[in-house]
């Protein structure tokens, strides 16, 4: 029998995409630039399905993570990338669905076997985060680096705080871009946009609704951009204690789907992607994510699922 995860999928827009792991006689060539969605649930909570955000982008076999929602280092092992082949993590703001497993997913690379320095960039405090996680794990670092002969795994992982927009990476086969978008009451918060040598991918991070973004995202072959269904946060809301502030906090701080159709449309983008699903943990169907994005935006739509990936160009 062959596991859901090792078939072809193809959307109903007619792009392709696919699972990590081809259920094929001899494993093809993988595409040059990829992206792997290894986490779509929006929010901090942990479940049995979809798990927290985090993203890969894969650009000649180098991986760069983009956020690390609980679960990141489980999901890179499953998308079959081995987790010391990791040189570069991106947080886009210091929530916890999207940060929370930065320092254990460093120190399962390192567990694996990691040699080679991870650069790691995120908004104001990932310095000082990266500081405390070495103080909060000192005991059992430095007593595998005696007890084991491990190497330091301290120097290895060189974080820098992004106190601006602007270029942050480039590498020869990347440019990486940071821009800073409001995700109340959060103002440190960054979209990324990469630029590979197969195309333009934008990754709007939590943010409200914001037109700038579309500017930012100009011609971009891919914009995978969060997403709130609002019947659905209506459902979750009546059934949760704190459900009238929580629902002023949702509404606020995510993009509705049908103004993440107008930022696309604004973008001109080629495919977009809808992911970091809020709610993340109730049932809706992939019409209804996007029937209210077609009200303005009649490009190719793909709702991202865990482990799916996106080869480019599209």
């Amino acid at each position: 029998m062959i596991d859901r995860r090792d078939m072809l999928k193809f959307s109903a827009a007619g792009a392709i995409v696919f699972a990590a792991r081809p259920a094929l006689a001899q494993t093809p060539a993988k595409p040059r630039t990829r992206i792997i969605f290894l986490g779509t649930k929006g929010g901090p909570r942990v479940g049995v399905g979809a798990s927290n955000p985090a993203n890969a982008v894969i650009v000649n076999g180098t991986p760069f993570v983009v956020d690390c929602g609980m679960g990141v280092s489980r999901q890179l092992v499953n998308a079959d990338i081995p987790i010391p082949s990791v040189k570069y993590i991106f947080i886009s703001h210091h929530h916890s669905d999207h940060s929370l497993e930065y320092g254990n997913l460093f120190y399962n690379a390192w567990a694996a076997g990691l040699k080679t320095p991870i650069q790691s960039f995120g908004p104001r405090g990932l310095e000082a985060m990266t500081k405390t996680y070495w103080e909060l794990n000192r005991f059992d670092v430095e007593t595998r680096i005696d007890d084991e002969g491990r190497p330091d795994p301290r120097p290895l992982l060189v974080a820098k705080d992004i106190l601006d927009d602007g270029v942050v990476l480039q590498t020869a086969d990347v440019k990486v871009t940071a821009f800073r978008t409001p995700h109340p009451p959060i103002t440190e918060n960054f979209a990324y946009k990469f630029e590979t040598p197969d195309g333009t991918i934008v990754f709007s991070s939590d943010t409200a609704y914001n037109p700038k973004l579309a500017e930012f995202a100009k011609g971009a072959d891919v914009l995978v951009h969060e997403c709130l269904y609002v019947p659905a946060v209506d459902r979750l809301v009546a059934r949760t204690a704190n459900g009238t502030t929580l629902k002023k906090h949702l509404l606020e701080s995510h993009t509705t789907t049908e103004d993440v159709g107008r930022i696309a449309a604004q973008a001109g983008v080629k495919t977009l992607v809808l992911s970091h699903f809020v709610p993340g943990d109730l049932n809706v169907t992939d019409d209804e994510w996007m029937q209210d994005v077609k009200k303005n935006f009649s490009g190719r739509i793909i709702v991202a699922k865990d482990l799916m990936q996106l080869a480019l160009p599209v």
